[in-house]
């Protein structure tokens, strides 16, 4: 028997284990994750932990197994005897709740990596005196089926659901049985850097391995696209049409009996598994489909040094080993470019804009989408500007075009970027402000060199936290003055776009421009919120924005020089003079 002592304890309140659960920390710093659970318990723990080492021998991305044993009384044990258990403490992120914010192209090879890792639990063999998993399971469902009949709380849909189950029971006959995880979805997983770590083996057992998959409920409420990654992951490609089948079995099964399942909890828990039925039903259309909706089907992914991107077809990017090794890549935008981060000779770094090649998220012609980057070129070289990322080269290459840019460290505002977005809006308002302050000073200087603003949104605007500096991307579309609505509906994003952007054959100049830089700042400092109650600065700063996207131009401000003075002339009281002096 064991007397635990540690430098510091902290105790963790969440899981549905049971378990009391400590981050703790030794004399010397080592770390570890430490799970006490009732003396009962004891040959279950026991058997829990064999399991997970049998799963920490394949190598895999995991919490580890340290120790197990019986401790002595002690203050974290409440004075009585506990079994224990150490596993190593993983530094990281909760990916639930982390994983809808990230790049979709993450959100899928996470998903691929979820799935490979299964794959791998599932080489683990299960005892060969196990009785048949078709009767262990119907033993399952007609006791979930007992706990729904006598359930005082009915759903509308679960007679679908009890139809399914009954009909399909065959398809249980001869299935084969393995190592389970036991409960594996996003919430038992962890983000560590870009790697993604298996945590919480609490519930590990043996059965159908593909039964380990009647949780992704959870994962596809969170993200679709890892939910299908970690379906194809596990694969190795698109599943058989006998896997959908009997998923939509086990999910059936589980979904009947979460009603029952969350009658002790309260009415908050009962609601919450109502609304996932109701969803679960929705995904099968009544349980007449087998492949759920959430199914996106196999991604076209390729790899430059070892950085995940998607296209809908293959497409050769040899020439980009000229600009060093690539480390970043954006490749879901809808403009035709696809763009990457290479670092060259003498740690030089670039961004390499392209056009050509079939981007995921473009649904235009490919010779247009290089025609637009090439008339680009002339708009950079002749709005270059301190705020503007500086163009160093174009050309053709890889059958299409490349404009090249130095790079800069600043992390995009757009809302696909909500990390980022997130960590923007948090800042103080004096940082905020300064942004604002050099976006129209920039867009001062567009008009000053005749050209107007289109397509200006929040996803133009980078901002280096390190640096504290302002920088503007993706001008491609601003053109010479004097233009006109030749489109109907503009380039752009409808948040920032005036109503002439609307209208054919209205003009496009600096009135038109005004109405943008009032949609940043709303977008700025009240989360593009327009309502005065969720502006946090001063009622005359608001007048200001407001005024700036009246859809009547007439009552807007004529310029943007005029906008900035009358913003912070209501915010801060000074002179026009004074605010012009601070940006001269």
């Amino acid at each position: 028997m064991k007397s635990l002592s540690f430098s510091s304890a902290e105790l963790i309140e969440k899981g549905w284990s049971g378990d009391r659960k400590y981050h703790v920390t030794e004399a010397d710093g080592t770390e570890h994750l430490l799970r006490l659970s009732p003396p009962a318990l004891f040959e279950r723990r026991k058997e829990e932990f064999a399991r997970m080492q049998k799963a920490a021998a394949l190598n895999l991305p995991m919490c580890m197994p340290e120790e197990f044993g019986v401790c002595s009384a002690c203050e974290l044990t409440d004075g009585s005897q506990m079994v224990y258990s150490l596993q190593s403490w993983i530094h990281g992120k909760d990916l639930e709740g982390l994983l809808h914010l990230l790049p979709e192209t993450q959100q899928y090879v996470l998903g691929l990596r979820a799935g490979s890792i299964l794959q791998k639990l599932h080489s683990i063999p299960a005892p060969e005196s196990l009785e048949p998993w078709e009767e262990r399971f119907n033993r399952k469902i007609d006791r979930n089926l007992l706990l729904y009949a006598e359930c005082p709380i009915k759903a509308e849909g679960a007679d679908r659901l009890i139809d399914y189950l009954e009909k399909n029971r065959g398809l249980l006959s001869g299935r084969p049985q393995s190592f389970q995880h036991g409960d594996y979805h996003v919430g038992n997983m962890m983000l560590a850097g870009t790697e993604l770590v298996l945590i919480d083996f609490d519930r590990s057992d043996f059965g159908d391995p593909w039964e380990e998959f009647n949780r992704i409920v959870w994962c596809a409420q969170e993200s679709p696209l890892f939910a299908s990654g970690m379906v194809n992951g596990y694969f190795n490609g698109a599943p058989p049409a006998l896997f959908w089948k009997l998923l939509a079995l086990y999910i059936a099964s589980n979904t009947l009996s979460s009603i029952p399942w969350a009658l002790p909890f309260g009415e908050k828990e009962i609601d919450v598994m109502m609304r996932q039925m109701a969803e679960v039903l929705s995904w099968y259309d009544g349980m007449t489909k087998t492949i759920p909706s959430w199914y996106m089907g196999e991604l076209c992914l390729q790899y430059a040094d070892g950085v995940p991107y998607q296209l809908k077809a293959p497409f050769d990017f040899s020439f980009l080993t000229d600009y060093g090794k690539v480390f970043q890549i954006f490749d879901l935008q809808d403009s035709g470019n696809i763009c990457f981060g290479a670092e060259g000779n003498h740690c030089k770094q670039y961004f390499l804009k392209f056009a050509g090649a079939p981007t995921a998220c473009y649904e235009g012609s490919l010779t247009e989408a290089v025609k637009r980057l090439e008339a680009s070129v002339k708009v950079y070289r002749d709005l270059a500007h301190p705020s503007l990322i500086r163009l160093v080269e174009a050309k053709e290459i890889g059958g299409g075009f490349l404009a090249v840019f130095d790079w800069t460290n600043g992390e995009c505002l757009g809302r696909m970027y909500p990390l980022s977005r997130q960590k923007f809006l948090a800042m103080p308002e004096e940082i905020k402000l300064q942004v604002y302050r050099d976006i129209l000073v920039f867009h001062e200087h567009v008009i000053q060199k005749g050209y107007v603003a289109v397509d200006f949104y929040d996803s133009s605007i980078l901002y280096d936290f390190n640096q504290k500096k302002t920088m503007l991307c993706d001008i491609d579309f601003y053109r010479r003055a004097p233009a006109v609505n030749d489109m109907g509906r503009m380039w752009g994003s409808s948040r920032f776009m005036s109503p002439e952007e609307f209208e054919l054959g209205s003009p496009l100049d600096e009135v038109t421009n005004v109405y943008a830089m009032g949609a940043a700042a709303f977008a700025l400092f009240a989360d593009c919120s327009r309502k005065q109650e969720d502006w946090p600065l001063t009622k005359k700063a608001f007048q200001a924005v407001q005024k700036a996207v009246n859809p009547d131009r007439r009552q807007r401000q004529q310029t943007i020089r005029q906008l900035r003075e009358e913003f912070f002339i209501g915010l801060r009281g000074e002179s026009p003079s004074a605010e012009s002096g601070k940006n001269g």
